[in-house]
């Protein structure tokens, strides 16, 4: 590189966010847009966003039972015909046979309850996520089980 050359790159994490939230655009949910992407060694593994099931009507189509029944954030998610953005990302590494085991997952939004017990069993070794979300549980077990979890700070140095 020539002297005084500037790095104006994005760094890992910001390039790794970045695409979380351009992935979090397929949403099919009414209420939330949420984009994941899982990473080793810099390499995407696999990504995800939230929706329903591969074939079945989008709820644009069905109408959101949530909003339907006024069921606040962060609460009943068997209710919901959709799949969260982490959920299909382990399920579509999984579906291709591709290992995440030692991973770090980006995820625009801090896991609920249900996929921080479905990312304390898959092996997944770091989280890093942005926009909070209403779930005290889901945080005191991923604190628990000793995966890494850092909120995303723009312009810090790769890690």
């Amino acid at each position: 590189m020539s002297e005084g050359f500037r790095d104006s790159r994005p760094s890992w994490d910001e390039y790794f966010m970045k695409l979380a939230n351009e992935v979090a655009e397929r949403t099919t949910c009414l209420r939330r847009g949420v984009g994941a992407v899982i990473v080793k060694d810099r390499r995407i593994l696999a990504t995800g966003y939230n929706g329903v099931p591969t074939g079945l009507a989008h709820c644009a189509e069905t109408g959101c039972l949530r909003q339907q029944l006024g069921v606040p954030s962060g609460q009943r998610h068997e209710i919901c015909r959709g799949l969260h953005a982490e959920q299909n990302a382990i399920i579509q590494a999984a579906r291709f046979g591709t290992d995440i085991d030692g991973a770090t997952i980006y995820v625009n939004t801090q896991p609920c309850v249900v996929c921080a017990k479905m990312l304390i069993n898959s092996g997944i070794e770091e989280i890093v996520y942005q926009n909070p979300y209403p779930d005290e549980l889901a945080m005191a077990m991923l604190e628990e089980s000793g995966i890494k979890v850092r909120v995303f700070e723009p312009g810090e140095p790769a890690r």
